[in-house]
């Protein structure tokens, strides 16, 4: 991590650390300590302080974790994101320059992916929020809401959430991840989980497409709030860079993130801001924000070192992510291999690997189908893009509440004392029959004895 981020970072613990006895030198006190002041001078009418734009001052990430001194060397010129979400809302001033084209591949939004869809107000949001994070422009040099990659073009590939679309979840994504390939992603963008690890083959190939063509695809771990509580596809796929979530202070968070072996860095996901569809500022949080705030930090990456391939471009962001608190440098669950640095990404010496994410996939196909995956789309298929959101898992039963051991429990009525029930009940029926038998032999025998 860079000496000015170590810097924030060792102020921010002090200040979280003596926050009850933290105080601040009136000005009045600070200008009579100037050495330079002549004695018995009046102190200069100092310059009023320009007021911080609170939607700027609200971005924290942008400080915090290295973004404005990546700024230095790049903001993003030149790579393409493609956002595959639910559509990035049109006549929004902060994106309307970023928007370089797109589609919709759900059937229902416009040719153009510019018109949010969705069956609620969160889904219809959702895509505009993630696309602002990753690329918004700002309204001024400090005002407005501006994005991690601000000079970054985006695609907007708008897809059908929950119920809104016919064309089934998986044949959206692989057809929102072709037509973004084919038309000069850099970086695509999946704010978009299942709570299922595996998927199907049309996802190889979809995935293996974009791999072959050395595009970077960026994928949210997924959120425990919505019933994520382990990774799930498309974040398991191999050669896709795995975002999880941190609270402000770096810490894992625990509504707003999951857990999973193939989470590969962790950046903000909680107390976010977003662009809204009316182009309003809203309140959020999730892995779904995390997410292109790590593909905002792969543009600037990709801008600063325009021959790195994918493979490298996800080694340099994990190689210089910061190690959590207690993390040692060892792969977790919870951060991957640490939260982001964006400086430190954009600037530090990284010695190229041989990485390939193309040759990860190919693997693992060879291993679980036991059969090779080419990438090659067949002729004549018309991309028809769309990821969606599947409902949480139900939550699990209710503990049951601790049983008395004197009192048979449903399990011990249904498999042991009801059938004990009945064998006895046959029991009766067989004896109460030989009595009566038994009764009337005796009863014929003193006939024939008093008869004779």
């Amino acid at each position: 991590m860079t000496t000015r981020a170590h810097r924030r970072i060792r102020a921010a613990l002090a200040v979280l650390v003596t926050a009850g006895a933290l105080v601040t030198a009136p000005v009045a006190a600070v200008a009579a300590a100037d050495p330079d002041a002549p004695a018995g001078s009046e102190s200069p009418t100092p310059s009023p302080t320009p007021t911080p734009d609170p939607i700027r001052a609200s971005e924290y990430w942008l400080e915090d974790y290295g973004i404005e001194d990546a700024w230095e060397s790049t903001r993003g010129d030149g790579v393409t994101i493609a956002v595959i979400d639910s559509g990035i809302a049109d006549e929004i001033d902060e994106l309307d320059d970023a928007v370089a084209g797109g589609t919709d591949v759900s059937g229902v939004g416009t040719p153009d992916g510019r018109t949010p869809i969705g069956t609620n107000a969160h889904t219809r949001s959702h895509g505009t929020w993630v696309a602002s994070l990753a690329a918004a422009r700002g309204t001024g040099e400090d005002e407005g809401m501006i994005g991690v990659a601000p000079e970054a073009n985006l695609l907007a590939i708008s897809i059908g959430f929950g119920s809104v679309s016919d064309v089934s979840f998986a044949d959206q994504v692989a057809n929102a991840i072709v037509w973004a390939v084919d038309n000069g992603a850099d970086i695509i963008n999946l704010s978009v989980t299942t709570n299922q690890t595996a998927w199907g083959e049309t996802w190889d190939k979809a995935f293996m497409y974009a791999f072959e063509r050395d595009v970077l695809v960026v994928a949210a771990a997924g959120n425990r709030a919505s019933g994520t509580m382990m990774v799930g596809a498309p974040a398991t796929i191999p050669g896709v860079l795995v975002v999880g979530g941190v609270d402000p202070s770096g810490r894992a968070s625990h509504d707003a993130s999951t857990r999973g072996v193939t989470i590969g860095v962790s950046a903000p996901s909680e107390k976010l801001i977003g662009i809204g569809p009316t182009g309003g500022i809203d309140r959020w949080r999730g892995t779904s924000g995390a997410a292109p705030i790590v593909a905002g930090v792969a543009a600037l990456v990709k801008a600063a070192h325009p021959n790195l391939d994918a493979g490298n471009l996800i080694h340099r962001i994990e190689e210089t992510a910061v190690p959590a608190a207690g993390q040692n440098g060892v792969h977790d669950p919870n951060y991957g291999h640490g939260i982001i640095d964006a400086e430190a990404a954009v600037s530090a010496n990284v010695a190229t690997v041989e990485r390939d994410p193309a040759a990860e996939l190919a693997e693992w196909i060879r291993i679980n189908r036991g059969a090779s995956s080419s990438g090659e789309v067949e002729e004549g298929t018309s991309p028809t893009p769309a990821p969606i959101e599947l409902p949480a898992l139900p939550p699990p039963d209710p503990p049951a509440e601790a049983a008395n051991p004197f009192l048979p429990s449903p399990e011990s009525l249904r498999e042991v004392t009801l059938p004990l029930v009945a064998i006895t009940a046959a029991g009766i029926l067989v004896l109460i029959g030989v009595i009566v038998v038994s009764r009337r032999v005796r009863s014929l025998r003193a006939e024939r004895e008093s008869n004779t």
